[in-house]
C-alpha cells in the first residue's frame, strides 16, 4: 500500500476506471481534478472533484503530502499535465496497475502508466512514460513501447515489436512478429498489422493497409 494519498487529472471514464484500480490496491485518493468547471463539487464514489488541473490549491501538495496520476484520455492534454508536474512539482505521475495485471519482474516499467485488468507485459518487455494499456491487452516478451503509447482492448503487441511514441493502437489489433510501428502511426480497431508501419501512418484492415 502506498503511504500517499493520489490526486487523478481527469474525471472522465479513464478516471473512473483508475480510481477502481486505486481502490482495489488499498491507496486512497485524495481527490479528481478536472477542468470541466460543471463537474466541479460532483462526486465519484464519494471522491470529490474538487478544482481544475492547474488549481495550486491542490497541486501544491504534490509531491510533499500528495501523489498524482493523469487520466486523461487526450494525447496531447495528458502530455501537457505530464510537464506541468515534472517543471512546475519536480514529480512524474505514478503508476496505476491493476491488481489483475501480470507484469513480468524483467519488464522495463516507466512512469504513469494505467494497466487494466487482464493487462500481460512480457518478460524483458520495455513500456514507456504515460502508457495507457487497456483491459487484456498484451505485450509480449522483448516488445517495446515508446512513450505515450495507447493500446486498446483485447490488442496483442507480438514479441520483439517495437511501437515508437504517441502510437494509437485500436481495440483487438495484431501487431504480429517483431514489426516497427513509426511515431505518431495510428492502427484501426481489429486490424492485424504484417508489415512496418512508416510514422504518422494511419492503417486498417485485415492485413492492415494505409488509409
Amino acid at each position: 500500500m502506498m503511504d500517499n494519498p493520489v490526486i487523478i487529472f481527469g474525471a472522465g471514464g479513464l478516471g473512473k476506471a483508475t480510481l477502481e484500480i486505486f481502490q482495489e490496491n488499498e491507496v486512497v485518493v485524495y481527490c479528481f481534478l478536472d477542468d470541466d468547471k460543471r463537474l466541479h463539487g460532483q462526486e465519484i464514489a464519494e471522491i470529490g472533484i474538487l478544482g481544475s488541473m492547474d488549481d495550486h490549491g491542490y497541486t501544491k501538495f504534490i509531491g510533499k503530502k500528495c501523489d498524482a496520476f493523469v487520466a486523461l484520455d487526450d494525447r496531447e492534454l495528458r502530455k501537457g499535465v505530464f510537464k506541468m508536474l515534472n517543471d512546475r512539482r519536480k514529480v512524474m505521475p505514478i503508476n496505476a496497475v491493476h491488481p489483475k495485471a501480470m507484469i513480468s519482474g524483467n519488464a522495463y516499467i516507466s512512469y504513469g502508466l494505467f494497466a487494466n485488468a487482464g493487462v500481460v507485459i512480457g518478460s524483458f518487455a520495455k513500456v514507456g512514460i504515460g502508457c495507457i494499456l487497456h483491459t487484456n491487452s498484451v505485450v509480449d516478451y522483448e516488445a517495446q513501447l515508446g512513450d505515450h503509447v495507447q493500446v486498446g482492448a483485447g490488442s496483442v503487441i507480438h514479441a520483439g515489436a517495437k511501437v515508437e511514441d504517441n502510437v494509437f493502437i485500436g481495440a483487438g489489433v495484431t501487431i504480429a512478429a517483431p514489426l516497427e510501428i513509426g511515431k505518431g502511426a495510428r492502427i484501426g480497431a481489429g486490424s492485424v498489422v504484417v508489415e512496418n508501419v512508416k510514422a504518422g501512418a494511419t492503417v486498417f484492415g485485415n492485413p492492415a493497409k494505409e488509409v
